[in-house]
């Protein structure tokens, strides 16, 4: 009993894993990920439960790990993020809910949490990129009437891109003057931008942060609930 409880979960989390890196690279790739390849894992992953004797507990485990489905189902219609994202984190409640090796405490909303905070990551990285264009003296908001502020906020948000490619506008003309134009963008509704030399935020493969959400949950638990509780 031990051994197949052990089987299904460390199979349900390779699975998961699999189905999350290998959405993730089509992500990265595409930006757009079909709604089968997340109902196959999830069906995958839904007959595992019958490799044990007692099946009810696992159902109870997974309807459990649900308790996410209508909340990003909402998140993603508002445009917070894709449908990939949302039911990929269905599947995986399905595949490998709960799962952790850490001792630390897990909830359904603990990949996601941990992916809010991989969030950060972006904003780093743009400003990295804005420091290393200054330091090689690129005048990046030339022809810009703004702030010192929102020139600040625009390089924690975005980057003046070449050839933009999965990104999203935030200049805008005003007046016969550019300006930064820092908004919500819907990631589903909005068309991405494409004129040369233009002052973009990223639209980013969330999906990579879900990865990395659920493998801080197989190591460390929830990151933000641990904190609260310690």
């Amino acid at each position: 009993m031990i051994e197949s409880l052990l089987n299904y979960n460390i199979i349900g989390i390779g699975l998961a894993l699999t189905m999350l890196i290998v959405g993730s690279v089509i992500d990265i790739w595409k930006r757009e990920i079909h709604d089968y390849y997340w109902i196959g894992f999830g069906i995958v992953g839904f007959l595992l439960i019958f490799m044990n004797h007692d099946i009810l507990p696992h159902l109870i485990k997974i309807g459990i790990a649900l308790i996410i489905a209508p909340v990003v189902i909402f998140v993603w219609r508002i445009g917070l993020f894709g449908g990939a994202d949302a039911f990929a984190l269905i599947a995986l409640a399905v595949i490998a809910p709960l799962a952790t090796f850490s001792e630390n405490p897990v909830t359904s909303f603990t990949t996601l949490s941990n992916a809010v905070i991989l969030f950060v990551v972006p904003f780093f990285v743009n400003i990295f990129r804005n420091l290393v264009s200054i330091a090689r003296h690129e005048n990046i908001f030339e022809g810009f009437d703004e702030s010192k502020l929102k020139k600040l906020c625009a390089m924690f948000v975005g980057y003046k891109s070449k050839n933009p490619k999965f990104c999203f506008s935030i200049e805008k003309i005003e007046e016969g003057k550019k300006k930064i134009n820092i908004k919500f963008h819907h990631a589903e509704n909005e068309e991405y931008c494409t004129k040369p030399n233009t002052w973009i935020t990223p639209g980013i493969p969330y999906l990579l942060l879900i990865t990395g959400g659920f493998i801080i949950q197989l190591l460390f638990g929830d990151l933000p609930l641990s904190f609260f509780i310690q």
